[in-house]
């Protein structure tokens, strides 16, 4: 077990795909915490950008990564470690999800399709867990993983097989790291969000698809990004490593797992 106690706050916290969306709300809700802050993003610097001057406090950075690649994933942990001088919680948010319905999908793009959504969603998350937990070993107090995953993982994902199976993928990797990294103080979990407004799906959220996705909640609605940003704060909490091995159903009560 660690020989120093896990931070509430004032933690050095890194969020993959942080550009924009869930992974710009996950980084201010943690900086509105106290914490640091590695902003990550692959692509959108300029969103990135945006993203790091919002955010409350001091001592945040932003590091560029390709996680398709083991060696990016790689230098993003140690970049982090040696910006904010070691990481006390990773959260893994990147993430590719573009449509291949089966019927409809040459073959060639739906090799494609699967490969760089196991390069992303689960190899760059095996890669950087593995990376941030030896961080978390050697600093010696413990420490926290927060995967994004998905309902999808449970329902399936018609147009998106290759993103809902990754993300299944995903919550099981989350479980055998919580087994393996438990005696070195380090809680790993999970969360499953249902739909949640961001930039990305805005144009869906109008008209008739707009009312049936809402539908699917007895609630009515989708969820705002800060919704599940405030469920991985908890996660990631000291008090919360009894959840450590957890798949968190965040839907509204669309979907229920029996």
């Amino acid at each position: 077990m660690p020989s120093k106690p896990f931070p509430a706050t004032g933690r050095r916290v890194l969020v993959s795909g942080a550009a924009r969306g869930l992974g710009r709300a996950l980084a201010h809700t943690f900086a509105g915490n106290g914490d640091r802050v590695a902003v990550h993003y692959g692509t959108r610097r300029a969103e990135a950008e945006e993203t790091l001057r919002a955010l409350p406090g001091g001592g945040h950075v932003l590091l560029a990564a390709d996680l398709a690649d083991p060696e990016g994933a790689r230098r993003l942990a140690e970049e982090t470690a040696d910006a904010l001088g070691g990481i006390d919680v990773l959260v893994n948010n990147a993430a590719v999800n573009t449509p291949h319905p089966p019927a409809d999908t040459a073959f060639d793009a739906w090799t494609a399709a699967w490969r760089q959504h196991t390069d992303v969603n689960l190899l760059g998350t095996a890669h950087l867990s593995h990376q941030a937990a030896q961080q978390m070993i050697a600093q010696g107090n413990g420490g926290r993983i927060v995967n994004i995953g998905s309902r999808g993982a449970f329902r399936g994902e018609p147009d998106h097989p290759a993103y809902a199976a990754t993300k299944a993928a995903v919550h099981a990797l989350g479980q055998s790291l919580a087994v393996a990294l438990a005696p070195h103080g380090i809680a790993v979990a999970s969360v499953a969000p249902g739909f949640f407004a961001t930039e990305r799906v805005a144009h869906r959220l109008s008209g008739e698809e707009g009312e049936a996705i809402r539908a699917q909640s007895p609630y009515g609605r989708v969820a705002e990004p800060e919704e599940i940003a405030g469920a991985v704060r908890w996660l990631a909490s000291p008090g919360a490593e009894w959840s450590s091995g957890t798949v968190l159903d965040l839907n509204g009560a669309s979907h229920l797992r029996t």
